[in-house]
């Protein structure tokens, strides 16, 4: 018996945005590796992309992130 079930179906208003195919997709339709989401609705999947590249420059303009020690350490190299 399997552990973990490979589900074919999406739910109803499980709305995922596809990167292979650059498109918004109700249900898991794409394997997970290509796929951002759940979004609870279908605007939050169409702004996917945005959003992650939002969150990117908030990563990178973070100072927690590039720290004293890091960035001592990519002197030394």
């Amino acid at each position: 018996m399997a552990l973990f079930k490979k589900r074919t179906v999406g739910k109803p208003g499980e709305w995922y945005y596809c990167l292979e195919h650059r498109r918004v997709e109700e249900g898991p339709d794409c394997p997970g590796k290509d796929r951002f989401g759940p979004y609870a609705s279908r605007t939050e999947a169409e702004q996917a992309m945005r959003t992650a590249r939002e969150r990117n420059l908030e990563w990178e303009n973070d100072p927690k992130w590039h720290d004293a020690s890091a960035a001592g350490r990519a002197d030394e190299d």
